[in-house]
């Protein structure tokens, strides 16, 4: 009864104070009343699978749908979707915005632009959906596990992540802050896969396996590319500022030129680094330098030991070995 007591009494009397210290600090940090915060956050998630509902219907319901009615739950599945990605947009821009209406929560410019932002993704869905069927197509060619394409759309990790990469970087091409990263961090934790939504990657792109795959910001990876789980496309180096702070904006992830593939857990590294068409990068390779088109790299092969023999003698129960 005592214990008790007394935690109802620092309830009662502590608590306030440690509420106020815990808001002093939100606001003398990065975090304000305009981050789109936790909510924000699995309205994120919703979007992405409104939207991936609608390029396949029928793949990311909770339930069967009614074919007969595909157009509609398509229409309604993009309405509602475009109507919370423009408040979360709107939010996001407003949180960074200096205008001086941002104060009353009425900046026109950021809601304008937030409108913009959703039509041009909302217009672009056909082309995505284009783009994610040469995915798939690249992974039928490029599997010989695969037995048919619905079996890549339903479970290949690869596909899970380009369906949800495709839709955030063309939000990251806006300049939206925030919320591609959500969702780039959201198919990371689905498949393993960790795409920056501001990397750019072309047309038949394949992913085998997929865990570990790292691919960054500034890398750019052209038509016919397929690479393997474990790989890196990373950065050498971090230039630094007259502060010691990261400089942000630069080149730093290589660049994968058309019909290259790279195999599991080699490691490419460097804003400087270009992979040349038509090469073969091999397993567990470590490359900071550029290689030429048609290039085949692997490490040295190394020498194993094999020990030729009799078996282990037999060792008797209750007896050890020499004894």
């Amino acid at each position: 009864m005592k214990s008790k007591m007394k935690l109802n009494n620092w309830l009662n009397h502590k608590l306030p104070d440690v509420t106020k210290r815990l808001e002093e600090i939100n606001k003398n940090h990065f975090l304000n009343d305009k981050t789109i915060g936790v909510a924000g956050k699995e309205q994120v998630y919703n979007v992405i699978r409104l939207l991936r509902s609608a390029l396949f219907p029928g793949v990311y319901e909770k339930y069967p749908i009614d074919e007969s009615n595909i157009d509609i739950i398509t229409g309604n599945n993009i309405r509602t979707a475009a109507l919370d990605l423009r408040g979360l947009v709107e939010k996001c821009l407003s949180n960074e915005c200096d205008r001086d209406e941002k104060d009353k929560g009425t900046c026109n410019q950021c809601r304008e632009k937030a409108n913009e932002i959703t039509i041009d993704l909302l217009e672009q869905l056909p082309k995505i959906r284009e783009m994610l069927h040469k995915d798939i197509e690249a992974a039928y060619e490029g599997d010989p596990a695969a037995i048919r394409r619905e079996e890549i759309l339903l479970s290949y990790p690869s596909i899970e992540a380009l369906s949800i990469h495709r839709i955030a970087h063309v939000l990251y091409r806006h300049g939206v802050p925030i919320i591609p990263r959500i969702m780039s961090e959201y198919a990371h934790r689905r498949t393993g896969i960790d795409i920056h939504p501001g990397a750019t990657i072309g047309e038949y792109f394949f992913i085998d396996h997929g865990t570990g795959v790292v691919i960054g910001e500034t890398c750019v990876i052209g038509n016919h590319v397929k690479i393997y789980q474990g790989v890196t496309l990373g950065a050498k180096s971090f230039t630094l500022d007259e502060k010691g702070n990261p400089v942000k904006g630069v080149k730093r992830h290589p660049d994968i030129e058309d019909n290259v593939i790279i195999y599991a857990g080699a490691t490419i590294l460097g804003g400087d680094t270009v992979i040349g068409h038509d090469s073969i990068i091999g397993g567990n390779v470590w490359l900071t330098r550029s290689v030429p088109p048609y290039s085949k790299v692997h490490n040295s092969q190394p020498s194993p030991t094999i020990k030729n023999g009799k078996p282990d003698e037999m060792v008797e129960p209750g007896k050890k070995s020499g004894s």
